[in-house]
């Protein structure tokens, strides 16, 4: 994992007070509306033949998101139009995707059940405890196991995996296991396929 924490510096608490945030009541009006379509139009289309059918829906509001990706119906999507789905990404069952800050699942990256991804912070310096968006971004591979915890501005490198019930708070180098509260390095993630004979 790298040593850069969200956190622990004088620079992180500058770049807080650079992005606090309120939200405009065009915001405010899409989430009301969200929240109607959500519980009509997406979660009770939950077999998996709706897959498409739930990809249209979250297009509909502003979702950037493949046709081949797969976000099951009881997903929890705080904003649709700051979600990027890539080809084949997975929004496993009873995640929660608390999306006031972007986040981006590219390619082949799964997400799997109850993991709850958080792009927001608040600035802890600031008497009126301001609102603080911060991206998080899942690499092309990765896989954040059951009930994780993906903390404020996180990237989870391609290929990573953070094991299960693991709390990320600092970014997570490409083709790592990490795990723990708070999450730390186990070992390199090394795919192994069938031999090949040789020429």
């Amino acid at each position: 994992m790298e040593n850069n924490s969200a956190y622990n510096s004088d620079v992180d608490v500058l770049n807080m007070k650079d992005s606090r945030h309120k939200f405009s009541l065009k915001n405010k009006i899409s989430r009301v509306l969200w929240g109607f379509a959500s519980l009509i139009l997406f979660r009770p289309f939950s077999l998996r033949i709706f897959k498409k059918w739930r990809v249209f829906v979250l297009k509909c509001f502003g979702a950037n998101i493949s046709w081949t990706s797969m976000v099951n119906a009881n997903v929890k999507i705080w904003a649709p139009w700051n979600l990027e789905m890539g080809d084949y990404a997975c929004l496993g069952p009873k995640v929660d995707c608390y999306n006031q800050g972007k986040i981006t699942i590219k390619n082949n990256a799964t997400i799997s059940q109850k993991v709850y991804l958080c792009a927001s912070t608040h600035d802890f310096t600031d008497p009126n405890h301001a609102l603080v968006l911060k991206p998080i971004v899942i690499g092309e591979r990765a896989w954040v196991a059951a009930d994780a915890f993906i903390g404020p501005g996180v990237t989870i490198g391609d290929g990573a995996v953070v094991g299960a019930r693991g709390a990320v708070f600092k970014n997570v180098t490409p083709w790592t296991v990490v795990g723990g509260n708070p999450a730390v390095y186990v070992k390199d993630r090394k795919i192994v396929g069938p031999k090949t004979k040789e020429c």
